[in-house]
């Protein structure tokens, strides 16, 4: 039986282009299965003749049938970056989003312009942190914030601990549903990206390889907004802010939740995309 033809880099990363890969998603997907930085496209460049091993081959072929069948690349590549961060992801978690760095933005915001006299240090919750991105990203911005963060999944926590211990974030982890996870306590910032898409919803479709349960909340997307809106202001410090990420279509009913629940000066904030992706309010002062 007469061999095979011997395969070159380029020539694998032409095959995966041809089968419908994005080039950098191919590029990134060889470099990771020769373990190189999937990053390194440089060194790529400069070996593009070079001859693939059949153990690479086989690795790629299957990253390469992964990607066509919708898997993030995050999963594929084991990373996400994530507001200046290197998060290390899988599927246990949802893939961190660059819509999710407005509600960063949004708390980092509101703590440098906190009025006086100014917490020291600010106590701030991250409410189902799933990798750990908006916590780790907050606490890398400034260090002097504590900063605790709750899921209900200890599959996502491990996540979330192994990205704080590896980037040297200190930060307090605890397991439970929503504000269960830490009774008693109170905050001056509580952040949340919560589930929010419909159960049904046509989006879900493409995201099927991401965790049901860190997506869906009942027939609108809103029940567990609702929970949490309801159940703040018992952990919130008078002043104290909720600030919720939601659905591209849904700013306008949690802004008529947080009014209802009593909260003050309630507002959206815009992504990257001029959508109202974020909601919050502040908390008066009676529970």
């Amino acid at each position: 039986m007469k061999a095979a033809p011997a395969t070159t880099l380029s020539d694998a990363l032409r095959n995966a282009q041809t089968q419908g890969v994005a080039r950098l998603d191919a590029q990134m997907l060889l470099l990771k299965a020769l373990s190189y930085d999937p990053h390194d496209r440089a060194w790529l460049l400069a070996h593009d003749g070079d001859l693939l091993p059949p153990e690479v081959a086989s690795r790629f072929s299957t990253a390469v049938q992964e990607r066509l069948s919708g898997m993030p690349m995050a999963y594929l590549t084991g990373e996400q970056a994530f507001f200046g961060l290197t998060l290390r992801v899988d599927r246990r978690v949802l893939v961190p989003r660059p819509d999710t760095e407005t509600l960063v933005e949004w708390a980092l915001t509101l703590l440098a312009d906190w009025p006086a006299p100014v917490p020291a240090p600010a106590q701030v919750l991250d409410l189902g942190t799933g990798s750990g991105a908006v916590a780790l990203a907050l606490k890398s911005q400034q260090p002097t914030l504590h900063v605790c963060a709750t899921d209900v999944s200890e599959n996502a926590l491990a996540v979330a601990r192994a990205n704080a211990q590896r980037l040297r974030l200190t930060i307090d982890f605890a397991t439970g549903s929503w504000l269960d996870a830490v009774p008693g306590q109170h905050f001056h910032l509580i952040v949340s990206n919560p589930p929010y898409i419909a159960e049904g919803d046509a989006h879900l479709a493409a995201l099927t390889h991401e965790p049901l349960g860190a997506l869906t909340a009942g027939a609108d997307g809103l029940d567990d907004i609702r929970s949490l809106i309801i159940g703040a202001p018992a952990a919130l410090h008078p002043g104290g802010w909720l600030l919720l990420e939601h659905g591209y279509d849904q700013a306008n009913r949690v802004n008529a939740l947080l009014i209802e629940r009593g909260f003050e000066a309630v507002t959206s904030r815009t992504d990257l995309a001029g959508i109202a992706r974020c909601t919050g309010g502040r908390w008066p002062g009676q529970r």
